[in-house]
């Protein structure tokens, strides 16, 4: 029992429990639109891609549940973004009004960053950021959706709801077919909904350290500075390579006036790196629009937050590492800091392990599948970047693929955070030390 309670090992648990209820939930016939109990294989899979926050279906969302299958899918991802163990550390705390020891662990290998201090006041955070953001999104969605496309007040209401929760999760699941390609030239729209991706996929250590040091930038901790950083070139990076990439694309941006232009540009800039949303259709991008939208989904964004990825503090380490040994030093330092050892082995632990699973899962699915390779790995790319865009080939997929597709998108939301917190909570010292000798590289 013990070895069960072990902190990765409950988040891990926790995670496919929340799975396996609801793949119950959503093969009911409740769920259904028509009344009909949904294939397990699509429950399964629907319930994987919320509970994961990643937003690839087989089914389209809002014709093929019913209201009460998209409330359970909205439930699910809440649930999968917000945190399983972080929920937990809450309910401890309003019970118990306070933290023992082994809830302090378990809610740390859901947000491995954190010292067992600083556990308390983020989970508060999470608490009232989710929570506000939320609402602050779908007042802004539902009072578009009324006053400019004639929606009634309940339809904008829910559609407003179920894309902000959505939004902050980093989930990408839209009640519409096209997602958000209707609203590709609505500035009221898109913004809202960046700024929700962006905020939630910042990670709450970092929403943590800027509330409680917000005017003091000179104390804030390396993985703040390195996150806010990171995800401030990406996002430039990626807006700037769109653009070039997709300007005359007459099937992509090449039709738009130039502010529209900027605006879907930058959109897709965002929604790439974990939120899975999309205002131009991703199947008809350029092949250099995939080659990059695979480096911003294999990064993610912040550590301990909605969004998936390997993360951006873990790139950011890995490229001080390289810096440090072209510079020809010993040390890998950045912002006045100096990166542990033991921060630069995990981030290449995870950035192999995470490499090895894109390229286990493309050649599974290469070996089932017709489809072009490229397509193929967007798709691998995307689940296990827990992202949700899609060149088109999910629903066509066969069973056995897309069953290869859950497990990316589980290993993705878990098994990095629980690899992670295990390296991090099991390190320990050996008592002896063999001889040191030099292996040629390169």
């Amino acid at each position: 029992m013990k070895s069960l309670l072990y902190p990765g090992r409950a988040v891990a648990l926790v995670f496919l429990l929340a799975i396996l209820c609801g793949s119950i939930l959503l093969s009911l016939p409740v769920a259904h639109a028509h009344g009909e109990s949904a294939p397990w294989v699509t429950a399964f899979f629907t319930a994987v891609s919320a509970v994961c926050v990643t937003g690839l279906v087989v089914v389209d969302t809002g014709t093929y549940w019913s209201l009460f299958g998209q409330s359970v899918i909205m439930l699910l991802f809440q649930l999968g973004g917000f945190g399983m163990m972080t929920l937990a550390t809450l309910l401890g705390l309003l019970v118990n009004r306070s933290f023992r020891l082994r809830t302090k662990l378990i809610a740390q290998a859901e947000s491995h960053v954190l010292g067992l201090g600083d556990i308390s006041g983020v989970a508060k955070l999470v608490l009232v950021v989710t929570l506000g953001m939320e609402l602050v999104i779908m007042l802004l969605l539902t009072l578009r959706l009324h006053l400019s496309y004639g929606l009634p007040w309940g339809e904008a209401a829910w559609s407003g709801l179920f894309h902000a929760v959505s939004a902050f999760n980093n989930a990408g699941f839209s009640i519409h077919g096209d997602s958000l390609v209707r609203y590709s030239s609505d500035a009221l729209i898109l913004l809202p909904v960046m700024m929700a991706i962006v905020i939630g996929g910042l990670g709450f250590p970092v929403l943590y350290d800027l509330r409680s040091k917000f005017s003091d930038p000179r104390h804030w901790s390396l993985h703040t500075k390195l996150t806010l950083s990171g995800t401030a070139v990406l996002l430039v990076g990626g807006f700037l390579t769109l653009l070039l990439f997709e300007w005359s694309n007459p099937n992509t941006l090449g039709p738009m006036a130039w502010p529209e232009k900027l605006l879907s540009a930058a959109f897709a800039s965002v929604s790439a790196r974990t939120a899975g949303f999309n205002s131009i259709d991703i199947g008809a991008l350029t092949h250099e629009s995939w080659a990059l939208h695979y480096f911003l989904m294999f990064i993610g964004g912040g550590s301990a937050g909605t969004a998936g990825g390997v993360k951006v503090g873990t790139v950011a380490i890995l490229a001080l590492l390289v810096i440090a040994e072209i510079r020809g030093r010993t040390d890998s330092e950045a912002f006045g800091r100096r990166v542990g050892s033991s921060a630069q082995r995990q981030a290449i632990t995870v950035l192999v392990l995470g490499s090895a699973m894109v390229v286990l899962g493309t050649l599974v699915i290469l070996r089932e599948t017709d489809f072009p390779t490229d397509q193929v790995i967007f798709e691998v790319i995307s689940a296990f970047g827990t992202v949700g865009l899609s060149t088109g080939i999910t629903a066509d997929l066969p069973e056995s693929s897309q069953l290869m597709l859950t497990l990316l998108m589980y290993v993705g939301r878990v098994g990095i955070i629980t690899l992670a917190a295990s390296l991090a909570l099991g390190e320990h010292r050996m008592p002896y030390r063999y001889p040191e000798e030099q292996p040629i590289v390169g």
